[in-house]
C-alpha cells in the first residue's frame, strides 16, 4: 500500500507542477517556414544555373558559326590558291616550253652559221672563245666539219675541246686545265 500512495502522490505533484508543455504544430510550422525559405533558395539558383546554361549554349553556337565562316574562308582560299598554281605551273610549263624553242632556234642558227663559214676562219674564232663554248657550238656541227675546223685549230685548243666533246654535254660543267 505504501507503493501505491508513493505513485499516487508522485502523479499528484506532477500534474501540480507547472511544467510547460511542447507545441509540436508550432515547431512544424517554423521547420515548415525553414524548408520552403531553403527550397525558395534552390529554386533560384536552379533559374540562375539555367540561365548561365543557355547563355553558354547561346555562346558555344556563335563561336560555332563564326568557326564554320572562317573554315568556309579558309577553303575558299586554298582553292583560289590551288587554282593559281596550277595557272602557275601551266604558264611555267609554256615558258620553258619557249625558251627550249628559242635555244634550239639560237643554236641551229648559229650552227648553220659555222656551216656556212670557211674551216680556217672558223678555227681562228673558236680559238679565242672560252674552250667550253667552243665544245658547245661543235658540237652542234657535222662530224666532217668538225674535223675540218679541229684541224686548223690550234693543237692545244683543239686537244682540249676533243676532251670535252669526248665527256659530252653540258660542256661548262665539264671544264678541263
Amino acid at each position: 500500500m505504501r507503493r501505491v500512495f508513493l505513485i499516487l502522490s508522485f502523479l499528484l505533484s506532477l500534474s501540480f507542477a507547472k511544467v510547460p508543455l511542447v507545441d509540436c504544430d508550432q515547431i512544424f510550422e517554423l521547420r515548415k517556414d525553414e524548408l520552403l525559405r531553403e527550397m525558395e533558395r534552390i529554386d533560384e539558383r536552379q533559374q540562375e544555373f539555367e540561365a548561365y546554361q543557355e547563355a553558354s549554349k547561346t555562346l558555344i553556337e556563335q563561336k560555332n558559326e563564326k568557326l564554320s565562316k572562317k573554315l568556309d574562308e579558309l577553303d575558299a582560299t586554298l582553292k583560289e590558291i590551288e587554282d593559281k598554281k596550277k595557272e602557275i605551273a601551266k604558264i611555267h610549263t609554256q615558258n620553258k616550253e619557249l625558251l627550249d624553242q628559242i635555244k634550239v632556234a639560237k643554236d641551229d642558227k648559229i650552227r648553220d652559221t659555222y656551216l656556212k663559214m670557211k674551216d680556217k676562219k672558223a678555227a681562228t674564232i673558236l680559238d679565242t672563245m672560252p674552250i667550253p663554248k667552243a665544245a658547245g657550238i661543235l658540237f652542234t656541227l657535222t662530224p666532217k666539219k668538225i674535223s675540218k675546223i679541229m684541224a686548223k685549230m690550234d693543237p692545244n685548243n683543239a686537244s682540249q675541246v676533243t676532251l670535252l666533246l669526248k665527256a659530252g654535254p653540258p660542256f661548262d660543267d665539264n671544264i678541263t686545265k
